[in-house]
């Protein structure tokens, strides 16, 4: 079994910041590549940020050059850092690994002044 447990979430000012943190176990290696969606209020889930081995980041249109995926293989976690955020990223943020149907409950993001 899969599991993922995203954390990190809160309210925050426009233009302020905050990072997300998503601990895998189970069948996730570091071979695996990672990623973030997010889901906001009455709006499908969209992919927001994949981060593979041996390739650069990919991010959405919307948060290229304010988000940061990174990850700590050692501590099977995967990191968004979200800068310059703005209320139009407030969702519930999710990670998952490429190519596998495992969602975490997420973790609820508000940018509100």
């Amino acid at each position: 079994q899969v599991q993922l447990v995203e954390s990190g979430g809160g309210l925050v000012q426009p233009g302020g910041s905050l990072r997300l943190s998503c601990v895998y176990s189970g069948c996730i290696s570091s071979f695996n590549a990672m990623q973030w969606y997010r889901q906001a209020p009455g709006k499908q889930r969209e992919w927001v940020a994949t981060i593979a081995p041996g390739r650069d980041p990919r991010y959405t249109d919307s948060v290229s050059g304010r988000f940061t995926v990174s990850r700590d293989n050692s501590k099977n976690t995967v990191f968004l850092q979200m800068n310059r955020l703005k209320p139009e990223d407030t969702a519930v943020y999710y990670c998952k690994p490429l190519g596998h149907d495992y969602w975490g409950q997420g973790t609820q993001v508000t940018v509100s002044a």
